[in-house]
């Protein structure tokens, strides 16, 4: 850390987001100046880091982070409040799930697409699919806007420490995790796997679907795969220093 930010707190946590923000409005996974991150900042998870009101993730930098209390709602009154869907989904998830750390909701095109199908569950199709056998949990009651109610009841379910993603029915995908880096990580490849599946889908033909025990099996094999979430951001990061790029700032 420079001089300018020595008196910002975490940092490197507000870097990691940052960058996260970046690569995925290049993916194109945003949703205009829509959706939102946050990290949690307390040992409760009730302090959390969160992108500023209605910013496009492609110019969001170290920085620009909010950092709100979860138990606080006059954050909402402020000069710099933040989206108050923002703040009912991600407000209502730190309140009540301290094992979600981090957390990314976006409307990216194929797992929307999928959230969008009677039956939203990511089969074991392929080797990415199979990360998520019996790790999602899918919300069939969309109830409208995520405000403080409707980000109440999402945020029940995530009960269960094992489900780290949220096909919500009709909206986009919730992903949770322990780390950014863990956390954008499934978030990418949670996408990439919808793509292949909905791509599958449009030929027609019968798929091939993974048994459970192997879908199981990798899926473990995949969880306790050494470091490719934190070398995945890692390279990332060093491709925007390459390029000249402020999100550190």
């Amino acid at each position: 850390m420079d001089g300018t930010h020595a008196n910002i707190k975490h940092w490197e946590e507000r870097v990691d987001l940052a960058a996260a923000f970046r690569w995925t409005a290049r993916l194109n996974m945003h949703e205009g100046v829509s959706n939102h991150f946050s990290f949690a900042t307390s040992d409760d998870g009730t302090r959390f880091l969160i992108n500023p009101n209605q910013v496009h993730f492609s110019r969001i930098s170290a920085s620009d982070m909010l950092e709100l209390d979860a138990n606080d709602p006059d954050v909402l009154k402020g000069p710099n409040a933040p989206d108050p869907t923002a703040w009912g989904l991600h407000g209502g998830l730190h309140r009540h799930c301290p094992h979600a750390r981090c957390a990314m909701h976006v409307h990216s095109v194929h797992a929307t697409v999928l959230a969008c199908l009677q039956n939203s569950i990511l089969p074991p199709l392929d080797q990415n699919a199979a990360m998520f056998f019996d790790r999602q949990v899918v919300d069939d009651n969309y109830g409208g806007l995520a405000f403080e109610e409707e980000g109440e009841r999402c945020a029940q379910l995530f009960a269960d420490p094992k489900k780290k993603v949220m096909i919500m029915g009709n909206h986009g995908i919730m992903v949770i995790g322990d780390t950014i880096a863990e956390t954008f990580n499934r978030m990418y490849f949670f996408e990439r796997a919808c793509e292949v599946y909905i791509r599958a889908l449009q030929t027609g033909q019968p798929l091939r679907i993974l048994p459970d025990e192997i879908a199981a099996k990798t899926a473990d094999e995949i969880e306790n795969y050494p470091e490719q979430d934190v070398r995945h951001l890692a390279e990332l990061k060093a491709i925007l220093d390459k390029e000249g790029s402020d999100y550190a700032q």
